[in-house]
């Protein structure tokens, strides 16, 4: 008898078969559906428009993107909503930055105000990825500033819950960008959906503590922002050039973290396109679990 005419040889075949089916269907651990771009409109010398930043994203197979901005684009937020829109292109977050010289409860800058006004206006329903400059909690006590960050985030969750979003709290460094922090904030406002937003390049000082602040951030964790990461620094680098991140994604991963995750632009001097395809470049060749 042939061995291609043995049962066995149907029985290996359909299970080779199935094998590379199932290979085939996982792939890379970073696909589109659980990545997305970051920091790619005000870090970029092309300076794009709307619709050249989104043909960019659809030609690096990107499907979704966190807004950030300067207030030279809020001109164009609108048009670059409805353009996302029509290409079917997810704007998962917009950025909002609080700053004391500018923002307290109740009275926000005219830019912040515009951000807010513009997600009513077009509908869009996001999480707000919402930071603090330092100067908001300088010289205040623990307890202070506590109690000031649990005030500001109230208010800009209400604020976000009356046009259809939620808040996730952005580390930043300084004092609001320290987990346990966060952590206190969210527990005290169970009333509204707050996550947590956890950015490698905002983590350098945080490399002793992170394994244990893995377990502490996540429940809550919505979003992961990733990059080279060395204990030296720099802060911003390729990923896949640093010592630490693989294990650092691996660390999530293993804890229950599935993404999404942000591929970072964040190099004002460089085409934008350049450095999300040496981020996307270096996350494929990471070996995660």
């Amino acid at each position: 008898m042939q061995f291609k005419h043995h049962p066995f040889f149907f029985l290996i075949t359909g299970l080779l078969l199935l094998f590379a089916a199932c290979a085939s269907e996982t792939g890379p651990y970073f696909k589109a559906d659980n990545t997305f771009a970051w920091c790619i409109v005000p870090f970029d010398s092309e300076e794009r428009t709307p619709a050249e930043r989104l043909d960019m994203l659809s030609d690096l197979g990107i499907t979704s993107y966190a807004y950030d901005w300067r207030e030279k684009h809020l001109d164009e937020m609108a048009s670059e909503i409805e353009l996302a829109r029509e290409k079917e292109i997810e704007i998962l977050s917009v950025w909002l930055w609080i700053d004391a010289n500018n923002d307290s409860v109740g009275h926000l800058s005219a830019s912040n105000e515009r951000v807010l006004k513009i997600l009513e206006e077009t509908g869009l329903k996001t999480t707000i990825w919402m930071s603090f400059n330092e100067n908001y909690f300088a010289n205040l006590a623990a307890v202070e500033a506590l109690d000031k960050g649990i005030e500001m985030v109230r208010y800009i969750s209400t604020r976000a819950q009356k046009v259809g979003g939620k808040v996730g709290l952005y580390n930043h460094g300084a004092w609001f960008g320290e987990p346990e922090n966060q952590v206190a904030i969210l527990k005290a406002l169970p009333e509204f959906s707050i996550g947590l937003i956890y950015n490698f390049h905002h983590a350098h000082e945080q490399l002793v503590a992170y394994p244990d602040l893995v377990k502490l951030m996540k429940p809550y964790l919505w979003a992961v922002n990733l990059n080279g990461m060395k204990a030296e620094g720099p802060k911003i680098l390729p990923i896949g050039k640093g010592d630490k991140e693989q294990e650092m994604i691996q660390l999530l991963k293993d804890e229950g973290f599935d993404g999404p995750w942000g591929v970072l632009g964040h190099v004002e001097t460089a085409d934008v396109r350049l450095i999300l395809e040496e981020n996307l470049a270096g996350l494929q060749a990471l070996e995660i679990n």
